[in-house]
C-alpha cells in the first residue's frame, strides 16, 4: 500500500476507536487495527530516560512495560539504532537475553515487530505491533504507518502524559541523594528493585518517594 492509502486506513481506525480512550490510546489501537497485529503499543522518547509508553490492553500489555524495567529488548534496540527489529517471544536473543527469556512466559508465543517512529528526520520513538499469525502488513507498510505515527504524535505533543516520568524522575533524585550515585545509575537501581519485586517502575517511585523504600551504602 502507498502512504496515503495507509493514511487514510490509519485515521478510519482511529475514527472507530473507543471515544472514552486517551487519544494516545486511540492513535495505538487504530495502529494495531490498521496493521492486522493482534496487540501493539506506542513508546515516545524524549531522552534516554524519558520514555512515555501506552500499550493495548490484554494480554500482550505487560511486554512493553517489562522492557522498561529491564531495560533492554526490541524498543530499545530499534530506537537505538534506528531500524525495524522483530523477534519470537519464544527464541533467545543475544542481545538481550533477560527480556527474551521471560518475554514468552509473559505475553505468550508472538512475534513483536518493534519499527521506529522517524518525525522531522529523528527517531521520536517505536511502534510495537504484536501479530500471533503471519497475516500482517509488509516492513515496507510498516515503517510508513510507524512515521506517520510519529508524524501524529509530533503534531499533538500536548495529549502525552508526561507525569510518570516526572514522578520516576523525582525518585530517580532521591536515590542519587541516598547513595550518591550518578543518574543513569538511579535509574538503575529503580530498574532493579521493580524486577526483583516483579512490579512497575511507577510502584517503586512512589515508594521510594513517600519513604516506604531507601537506599544505603551500607552492606
Amino acid at each position: 500500500m502507498n502512504a496515503p492509502q495507509l493514511l487514510s486506513m490509519l485515521a478510519r481506525s482511529l475514527a472507530k476507536a473507543e471515544t472514552d480512550r486517551t487519544w494516545t490510546m486511540r492513535l495505538c489501537e487504530a495502529c494495531v487495527d490498521a496493521s492486522g497485529a493482534q496487540g501493539g503499543a506506542l513508546t515516545v522518547a524524549a531522552g534516554p530516560d524519558d520514555r512515555v509508553a501506552v500499550s493495548t490492553p490484554g494480554t500482550f500489555e505487560d511486554l512493553e512495560p517489562l522492557q522498561e524495567v529491564l531495560g533492554e529488548g526490541p524498543v530499545h534496540q530499534a530506537m537505538a539504532e534506528d531500524q525495524l527489529v522483530v523477534m519470537r517471544t519464544d527464541e533467545v536473543v543475544d542481545e538481550y537475553p533477560v527480556f527474551s527469556q521471560l518475554a514468552g512466559s509473559v505475553g505468550g508465543e508472538v512475534t513483536l515487530y518493534a519499527v521506529q517512529m522517524r518525525a522531522a528526520g529523528s527517531v521520536v520513538g517505536v511502534l510495537s505491533l504484536y501479530v500471533t499469525d503471519a497475516q500482517t502488513r509488509s516492513a515496507k507498510d510498516l515503517q510508513v504507518l510507524a512515521d506517520i505515527t510519529g508524524a501524529y504524535l509530533l503534531a499533538n505533543a500536548e495529549f502525552l502524559d508526561w507525569s510518570e516520568r516526572a514522578l520516576l524522575h523525582r525518585a530517580a533524585g532521591m536515590v542519587i541523594a541516598q547513595l550518591g550515585i550518578r543518574t543513569e545509575d538511579a535509574f538503575a537501581v529503580i530498574r532493579a528493585k521493580a524486577f526483583v519485586r516483579s512490579t512497575s517502575l511507577r510502584s517503586v517511585a512512589v515508594d521510594v518517594l513517600e519513604r516506604g523504600l531507601t537506599f544505603s551504602c551500607d552492606v
